[in-house]
């Protein structure tokens, strides 16, 4: 018999950090999930529509279709947001230092490989005004008043 309740296990773990934090992460869980449909579904999957990207030259479906995937894979840290957000609050934190961490690591592959588009699309803006926030988000989710060591 399988053992469900092992999977999302019961915790008497509560955040206690301050309010601003979750509720940034709640819009990132929001944000998240939005941008992740509009990749899934869109028949372009964003590349051209959002992204700025010429599609009409070879391979553009292709572009489309990693597209499309890479939407499948940002709602997965989208669902794992609405856990912590739904269910497990005390992972906070731990919620915005992977918000940090894949802001960071799109900044850095987007350096490796820089994209070729007329116009940066939205996304390459918003890591630059993200990873900053998320850093602050995070620490100050770390915050407290009344240290327990």
């Amino acid at each position: 018999m399988l053992d469900w309740p092992r999977l999302l296990p019961q915790t008497g773990a509560r955040y206690t950090g301050p309010r601003p934090p979750f509720y940034f992460l709640i819009l990132i869980a929001v944000a998240g999930t939005l941008r992740s449909l509009i990749h899934i579904f869109a028949p372009d999957g964003g590349a051209a529509s959002i992204a700025g990207l010429a599609l009409g030259a070879g391979g553009g479906t292709n572009i489309a279709a990693i597209f499309a995937q890479w939407g499948a894979s940002q709602m997965l840290l989208a669902l794992f947001y609405w856990v912590a957000i739904l269910r497990y609050r005390f992972l906070t934190p731990l919620m915005l230092l992977a918000i940090f961490i894949e802001q960071a690591l799109r900044l850095g592959a987007g350096s490796l490989k820089p994209l070729q588009a007329a116009a940066p699309p939205p996304g390459a803006i918003a890591t630059y005004v993200l990873l900053p926030l998320a850093l602050a988000m995070f620490l100050w989710s770390l915050w407290s008043k009344n240290p327990s060591r």
